[in-house]
């Protein structure tokens, strides 16, 4: 299929920080998902919560399905909009590298440790992951990624952080939007998460259909589902809105971008850079359902006592074994410990915080949780 002119090209990428041979049999964007698909980091999302901490049943999302189908949304309007489906393939599957254990408690917690020492945040972290923290490539330190890839995984950014960024931080100090590709990829990160939330908090019986019938969105396709079939069991009638749900969202993505492309008429991907405002975008009408479905998840699943419970222990956890480790380094694995102990000779305590951050950030649920019984239990000895 054919790019739109204003797609990312891959002959027109801005490049790799390294420079390296053009791969031969695939895009640039192509080699860079299968990094990303072949990395360290990347394995371990199987294992780090998206709601549910990782050991309270099999069948919840981890932020390795969750990545997974935010690619897929993300490639099905990429196809429809002509834009590069490789990027936005690669930004899906790279966004989330970063994500500390137990989710966003856990992102919480770990940046009120780094308060003082610059602060935490799972996108800056993500960056940092493909950038410096995969280490198996002989050349270079990380992926070495394609700039448009680095981009799209850095979606948010303070003013102060941008600046250390070099190239992927200039965006955010102009002002300009990224690409088309990371554009769409971080709304089908809003789509998947806020759906496949309802869905296993449904089965997890902290949401009940009775609640989620307040919510325009949610009762209007419920009502379809319900006129079409009849005898559906629970699991069905969940599905079955949910997906249609899901298919509303973007079906209404496709078809507001496509007005908007018309409207502003880009011929050129640095025209997309110029706008004020983002062109990947729901209709108003469906953004306002959307938002209220994402009120009703923050205080009925986000805020629910028995979420609130579990994340409050977890935060525990990360505080905890923050100290401990920054107080005291040499409880890190030695390859750890000697990184903290060069970071903090270039940046003092900043660096060694840092360094504390990387390794609890890049802990899966279970090895958290272990770690924590390590470092704390006195019948653990090893």
């Amino acid at each position: 299929m054919s790019l739109a002119p204003y797609a990312s090209a891959p002959e027109r990428s801005r490049g790799r920080r390294h420079p390296e041979p053009a791969p031969g049999t695939r895009s640039e964007y192509q080699r860079d998902r299968d990094r990303i698909v072949h990395c360290a980091a990347f394995r371990r999302l199987e294992y780090k919560t998206q709601v549910f901490v990782n050991h309270e049943g099999d069948l919840f999302r981890t932020r390795l399905t969750h990545s997974l189908e935010v690619a897929q949304i993300a490639r099905t309007a990429a196809r429809a909009l002509a834009l590069n489906e490789d990027l936005c393939e690669a930004i899906s599957l790279a966004h989330d590298l970063g994500h500390t254990p137990f989710g966003h408690a856990g992102q919480d917690a770990l940046n009120d440790c780094m308060r003082e020492y610059g602060g935490f945040e799972h996108n800056a972290q993500s960056l940092r992951v493909v950038d410096e923290l995969e280490d198996k490539y002989a050349a270079f330190r990380g992926l070495n990624l394609t700039f448009e890839t680095r981009e799209g995984v850095l979606k948010h950014c303070s003013e102060a952080r941008a600046r250390t960024l070099g190239d992927v931080g200039e965006r955010f100090l102009k002002r300009q939007q990224p690409s088309l590709e990371a554009q769409l990829a971080n709304v089908a990160d809003e789509i998947a998460y806020n759906n496949h939330d309802v869905d296993d908090g449904l089965r997890a019986h902290l949401l009940t259909i009775a609640q989620l019938r307040e919510i325009p969105l949610f009762a209007r396709h419920h009502d379809e589902v319900l006129q079409t079939y009849s005898g559906l069991n629970d699991k069905q009638a969940r599905h079955e809105t949910v997906r249609r749900i899901i298919n509303t969202l973007v079906t209404d993505l496709i078809e507001n971008t496509h007005a908007r492309l018309r409207e502003f008429a880009p011929s050129h991907p640095d025209d997309i850079r110029a706008q004020s405002r983002p062109l990947v975008a729901f209709s108003d009408a469906i953004q306002q359902e959307n938002l209220a479905l994402k009120r009703f998840l923050r205080e009925q699943l986000y805020r629910h006592h028995q979420v609130y419970r579990i994340m409050a222990k977890a935060q525990r956890v990360v505080r905890e074994l923050f100290v401990a480790l920054f107080d005291d380094p040499r409880l890190m694995p030695p390859e750890f410990f000697e990184e903290a102990q060069t970071a903090e000779r270039e940046s003092g305590l900043t660096g060694r915080a840092r360094m504390v951050a990387d390794y609890i950030a890049g802990m899966t649920d279970r090895y958290a949780l272990d770690e924590y019984d390590r470092l704390f239990d006195p019948r653990r000895l090893r």
